[in-house]
């Protein structure tokens, strides 16, 4: 259910569960921290899935098992966010719950028109994980921060870009060759250069 394709150092991820709004299970979420561990080597990384939307967040059924507070989840995003290299988040689709996690994490993200945007962890009874809310503040502030997930608002892709959560919105069509004509400069650079602007960059 998690796809890794590899080409002249970029790593494409991609979350393959359609069938069930590419929720994600303990074992996908494990899956995806490990690639992102392994990831120290690529020249850039892009996180897509299949169908109309990224992702619904956990599995219900297993977030009630526990799934919902696991550390996996801040592994991953962890992980994510320790890389030297550009990681691009191609969103094909609504955006939910802590699947953010992983998205806040990357450096960049572009969205489809059609992408919305809720993390309904307080309806469900939840915390976020620590680091979600302190990312997404830092890049939205933290009144709109408190919209999402206090207030239980759904944003839409053009409110998403205006506040700063996304930094394009594009055609479905061009989703992953936007992401690809983003990292390119990354992928042909000397990755030393490519780290050390990223260092520069924090």
């Amino acid at each position: 259910m998690i796809d890794l394709a590899q080409k002249d150092g970029l790593w494409t991820v991609t979350i393959n569960n359609p069938g069930k709004a590419n929720a994600l299970t303990g074992a996908m979420l494990t899956e995806l921290a490990e690639i992102a561990e392994a990831a120290t080597e690529a020249r850039a990384l892009i996180l897509t899935g299949v169908g109309k939307v990224f992702s619904a967040g956990a599995d219900l059924d297993e977030a009630r098992a526990g799934l919902a507070t696991s550390d996996v989840w801040e592994r991953l995003s962890g992980a994510i966010a320790a890389l030297p290299c550009l990681t691009v988040a191609a969103l094909n689709g609504t955006l939910a719950g802590g699947a953010h996690g992983m998205v806040l994490a990357c450096d960049l993200r572009i969205a489809v028109p059609s992408a919305k945007f809720f993390y309904p962890v307080m309806k469900l009874g939840f915390l976020p994980q620590p680091s979600d809310p302190k990312r997404m503040s830092a890049l939205i502030g933290p009144a709109r921060t408190k919209l999402i997930l206090m207030a239980g608002q759904k944003i839409t892709a053009p409110e998403a870009y205006a506040f700063g959560l996304v930094d394009r919105v594009v055609e479905s069509e061009d989703l992953l060759s936007t992401a690809r004509q983003l990292v390119a400069d990354s992928v042909g650079a000397d990755p030393k250069i490519a780290s050390g602007i990223a260092e520069l960059c924090v």
